[in-house]
């Protein structure tokens, strides 16, 4: 065979190669994009339905912070008085009364906090979540978690109160068995920021404590 027909032969193969390889690249690409097309649709209907049911959780939630909540007490008559002493409080954990003329600073708090600077935060409108201190620790994950993008939510251990987990904001109280009652998150819709607390709004940062 002479060269000039080698040369063309090794010419047609690598055309036909190349256009093997063009085909197989065409396949691929249609392939990935595919695939990418799937993940992209699967992704925008996983997300579609974790909003609406995020959007239904909320409307659910607020339904229910409009009604009343079973085994919640309600507390009349506290005082708004700033004092520089301790208060002997009648409720564990207190709801309101005297207090420190400094508030605690809202967030979760690994050890016990002061009562008075506590219940003067529940005057700026803060839900206090107190729990005992061997509530399991993925009951009191679930309390950090309510805390978590409400900057006025107090999480902490308190020695002696009533039962495993307590609600309280001012004025009013939920004694709760355990962290995954449905009506804690319930609890927290109706009470935080109280309108009709004459502080409501006020800092719940800048006071004392350092939470965790």
């Amino acid at each position: 065979m002479s060269t000039s027909s080698q040369r063309e032969e090794r010419a047609a193969r690598l055309a036909q190669i190349q256009a093997a390889q063009r085909r197989s690249s065409r396949r691929q690409t249609a392939i990935v994009l595919g695939v990418i097309g799937t993940l992209v649709t699967g992704l925008i209907a996983a997300t579609a339905v974790v909003l609406v049911g995020e959007s239904r959780r909320t409307s659910q939630l607020e339904a229910q912070a409009g009604q009343e909540i079973e085994g919640v007490e309600t507390f009349d008559g506290l005082s708004f008085d700033h004092v520089t002493t301790e208060v002997d409080y009648p409720q564990t954990p207190p709801v309101g009364g005297e207090h420190n003329a400094v508030w605690q600073n809202c967030g979760v708090y690994d050890a016990p906090v002061v009562d008075e600077h506590a219940v003067h935060s529940l005057e700026h409108g803060a839900v206090w979540l107190t729990h005992s201190p061997d509530l399991p620790a993925d009951q009191v994950a679930a309390l950090h978690a309510l805390a978590d993008g409400r900057p006025y939510v107090m999480v902490s251990p308190y020695e002696g109160q009533p039962s495993p987990v307590v609600a309280t904001a001012w004025g009013v109280q939920l004694q709760l068995d355990d962290a995954e009652d449905e009506r804690l998150p319930v609890f927290v819709r109706k009470y935080l920021l109280n309108p009709e607390l004459p502080e409501a709004g006020a800092l719940c940062s800048n006071g004392v404590g350092s939470p965790a």
